[in-house]
């Protein structure tokens, strides 16, 4: 059995169906766990899904992953571009991590562009909507095989 993949949604995340649903989507974030609940099953994968505004939130559910999970997929959000600190924490884990953004980052503003997060990531899937998380999941339970 693959194991426990944790799956981090960053700032913002929670509104994801309400806030600027023409580039994020209609799907909600309950939407998004559902469709990751039933794929790991199906991969057999057990996932913990968390979603938080606050940086230090996303740091420490990094730090117990250390502990007990096999796997990170996240989608670090506006902290993508901002958080050395995330950065640092996911260099502490030693199971591969996945990177998630719904939208094309590198379509939109130049800011958008640069991750932190991807200097420590496996891979990247970006612009594939809400979907990106299947995808990220899929990917995760072959590595983990």
């Amino acid at each position: 059995m693959p194991g426990l993949v944790f799956i981090l949604n960053g700032p913002n995340l929670n509104l994801l169906g309400r806030r600027q649903p023409e580039i994020y989507g209609a799907e909600t974030l309950a939407d998004v766990e559902q469709g990751c609940r039933s794929l790991a099953a199906a991969e057999g994968l057990e996932i913990r899904f968390h979603q938080s505004n606050r940086e230090y939130e996303l740091i420490d559910w990094v730090h117990e992953a250390r502990d007990v999970a096999q796997g990170i997929i996240i989608n670090p959000a506006a902290f993508t571009h901002t958080s050395v600190a995330l950065l640092d924490a996911l260099h502490t884990f030693e199971g591969p991590v996945l990177e998630v953004h719904i939208s094309n980052v590198h379509k939109r503003e130049s800011f958008r562009h640069h991750s932190y997060v991807s200097l420590r990531a496996d891979g990247v899937i970006a612009g594939f909507g809400t979907e990106g998380y299947l995808l990220a999941l899929r990917r995760m339970a072959t590595l983990l095989r």
